[in-house]
């Protein structure tokens, strides 16, 4: 789901590059994120694949904000450290050769950024709560890449603040029981989102990082909302391959402030421009938002490769992944790099009094 090819072995002659150059940023431009009013004071975060590296490296860079990560099938935080090559060998499929990075390499390469003043202090990492999924038959980021993060938190987290889930037979893929077209179990194809049984992802994560649940409940049409993104983005969004529009749920309950908020990144080859709206209303958070006064954040990337219209900025991300490996630069996974810096401004105008609609309803 996240396989990438080096972007130096074939990059296009000019010639070329007007044959590529796309408008990878998404539809018409929405409404504004509007204030809600939201507690950020229990932000939680989770994600799949490279949205599952784009959750911990949002966590890492705020730890002094968030108070929970779910982690769906990626490892360690900057475990590619800016290489593609390195991303493709040691962080999702390691060879017994390239590994992924020990817990002592990962925390030191967190407290060099910290010391340069690029993320929270590390020891913010402490009073989190940490939900990790692996499938047995996930074939894209293999158990040793998932089971290097575990270890990384294990001695960053108590005990019982961790827990640690597989399921055998699931394949690389949200598992939910939301979705009615959903995929079996063990597939990893398009949308990206499986069913295995009664196996409620979200809900299990969401109860962990957040406490005891309510029941969940229907989802509301006019909950899902589209907003614009590009005001919250600190270059164009195609320069960041980052798409117009984002999505976010909003409780009936929430509509008057008040509510926590937790985000979801979802992986590669599963935002809007590739599966529409099948993951952020299939994925299974939506019922649970809304039966628990939380503000459910779809931030959006969209496949980009080399130029685009609008930009002079060569990107390379064919899939549409979260910047995991430096596609955006190299301040990617600190409070620095672009993408977090958009998901943070966001998170602020959530924070904001009520003002409004937060998006356009049904968009």
């Amino acid at each position: 789901m996240i396989k990438q090819t080096n972007p130096n072995a074939a990059r296009p002659t000019l010639v070329a590059l007007a044959c590529v150059l796309s408008t990878a940023s998404g539809a018409a431009v929405a409404a504004p994120l509007a204030g809600l009013g939201a507690d950020l004071e229990g932000l939680t975060v989770s994600g799949l694949s490279s949205g599952g590296y784009m959750a911990t490296q949002f966590q890492v860079a705020h730890s002094a904000l968030v108070r929970g990560a779910g982690v769906f099938a990626s490892g360690p935080y900057d475990c590619a450290e800016g290489d593609l090559e390195r991303a493709l060998s040691h962080c999702m499929a390691p060879d017994g050769v390239n590994l992924p990075p020990s817990p002592e390499e990962t925390l030191a390469r967190i407290r060099a950024y910290a010391e340069a003043r690029q993320i929270d202090p590390v020891g913010n990492l402490g009073d989190d709560r940490v939900w990790v999924f692996s499938g047995g038959a996930d074939r894209t980021v293999t158990r040793p890449v998932v089971e290097a993060l575990v270890s990384f938190y294990r001695e960053q987290v108590e005990d019982e603040a961790l827990r640690y889930v597989t399921l055998p037979t699931a394949g690389h893929a949200m598992i939910s029981v939301a979705a009615p077209g959903a995929n079996a179990c063990g597939s990893t194809a398009s949308p990206y989102v499986n069913r295995c049984g009664e196996f409620d992802a979200a809900g299990e994560m969401l109860a962990h990082l957040t406490g005891a649940l309510q029941p969940k409940v229907a989802a509301r049409e006019a909950g899902l909302r589209s907003f614009d993104q590009a005001s919250h983005t600190p270059l164009s969004p195609v320069d960041l391959s980052m798409a117009k529009q984002g999505m976010v749920y909003v409780p009936q309950a929430c509509e008057a402030g008040g509510c926590r908020v937790h985000v979801v990144f979802h992986g590669c080859r599963q935002g809007t421009d590739a599966v529409g709206q099948d993951f952020v209303r299939g994925a299974g958070y939506n019922e649970w938002a809304e039966a628990n006064r939380l503000i459910v954040l779809y931030p959006q990337v969209h496949a980009r490769h080399g130029m685009a219209w609008g930009s002079w900025r060569w990107v390379y991300n064919p899939q549409g992944c979260w910047d995991w490996w430096g596609y955006s630069g190299k301040a990617y996974p600190t409070r620095d790099g672009g993408q977090i810096r958009a998901v943070h401004s966001m998170l602020q105008q959530l924070a904001e009094p009520v003002s409004g609609p937060a998006g356009t309803a049904g968009n």
